[in-house]
């Protein structure tokens, strides 16, 4: 799907979505004016040509469960084939080829430090292709996760965006616990983050007024949280990068926050490790590439040291692994 393809009424959708990934088309289509079988149809045909996708995601600190990015380095001619593997698994996240195709990258979600220990310890360790293993503890997020980059695009004006948005969940140390039936909601909604209430009341055994009590209580926790999954080149965003910076100690919050908030920045997250601040990037091209390490990175407080890595392709974004 080319650039010019998506009109404003394309970003809007997405964006809303972005917003709340099960709004009622009904809503969308009455907050911006046009049919229910408008918004029906631009979601069916961004699907079928974007990839879009809304899927239903667990922000695991809500869980007291820890998120890792790791970089597996590899031989070129194995590179393909473990990033595969990864992303069969059900706790790995944007999974990337970068650097030549000789690294993989990869956010992991271990659901228990049992699971951890036998991925980190165990089956990378065992792999004979994999040459080096950095693994980077996140330990807070400046962007990404719960706020996804479609919130940047500006499609939709303050009225809109107003109408559209939802509550967010309020703070809490507390863990959510789950059950049986929780799990296979969430299961679910990974595969289809707008599965309507009947779909999951089948899937659980769970009368409907059940269901959509556990729906509005995982919410309502911060334990679930819906993404959109897109081809960003339709975007006009066709170059990916990942920035590993090294800033000191105290200057790495007002790092972070600053680097958050500009538009190319699609998650940013301060890190364990000798690199503590971990930057995704989409830029427009090469040279937008260009200026924003050396622009907006150099004029970061407290950086020591940068590496940018490219992304050479996307093997999996969310909860599915990349088509083709």
């Amino acid at each position: 799907m080319e650039p010019h393809l998506l009109d404003t009424l394309d970003l809007k959708l997405l964006q809303a979505l972005e917003l709340d990934g099960r709004t009622p088309f009904s809503r969308i289509a009455q907050v911006l004016g046009v049919s229910d079988q408008t918004v029906a149809r631009r979601f069916r045909r961004l699907r079928a040509t974007a990839g879009l996708r809304v899927v239903g995601m667990v922000d695991e600190s809500r869980l007291g469960r820890t998120g890792w990015i790791v970089r597996l380095g590899c031989a070129h001619d194995a590179a393909p084939s473990l990033a595969a593997a990864l992303a069969r698994r059900p706790d790995t996240h944007y999974i990337d080829l970068v650097a030549g195709g000789a690294e993989v990258v990869c956010a992991i979600r271990p659901r228990s430090e049992r699971e951890r220990d036998e991925l980190f310890l165990e089956r990378i360790q065992r792999t004979p292709q994999v040459t080096s293993v950095t693994a980077h503890c996140v330990l807070h997020s400046y962007y990404g996760n719960t706020l996804g980059w479609l919130r940047k695009i500006s499609a939709l004006d303050a009225e809109e965006e107003l109408a559209l948005r939802t509550a967010s969940p309020a703070p809490s140390s507390a863990a959510v616990v789950l059950d049986a039936a929780d799990e296979t909601m969430l299961t679910a909604l990974a595969r289809d983050g707008r599965a309507p209430l009947t779909e999951l009341q089948t899937v659980t055994g769970q009368s409907e007024a059940s269901v959509a009590r556990r729906l509005d209580r995982l919410r309502s926790t911060g334990v679930l949280y819906f993404a959109v999954e897109y081809d960003h080149v339709p975007l006009g965003r066709g170059v990916e990068a990942l920035c590993w910076l090294t800033v000191t100690p105290r200057d790495l919050v007002g790092a972070g926050r600053l680097v958050a908030g500009h538009p190319e920045v699609r998650f940013a997250g301060a890190v364990t490790g000798r690199t503590n601040l971990v930057v995704s990037v989409l830029c427009r091209t090469t040279a937008d590439l260009y200026a924003f390490v050396g622009e907006k990175l150099a004029g970061l407080p407290g950086v020591v040291t940068a590496e940018t890595t490219p992304t050479l392709r996307r093997v999996k974004t969310l909860t599915q692994p990349s088509a083709g």
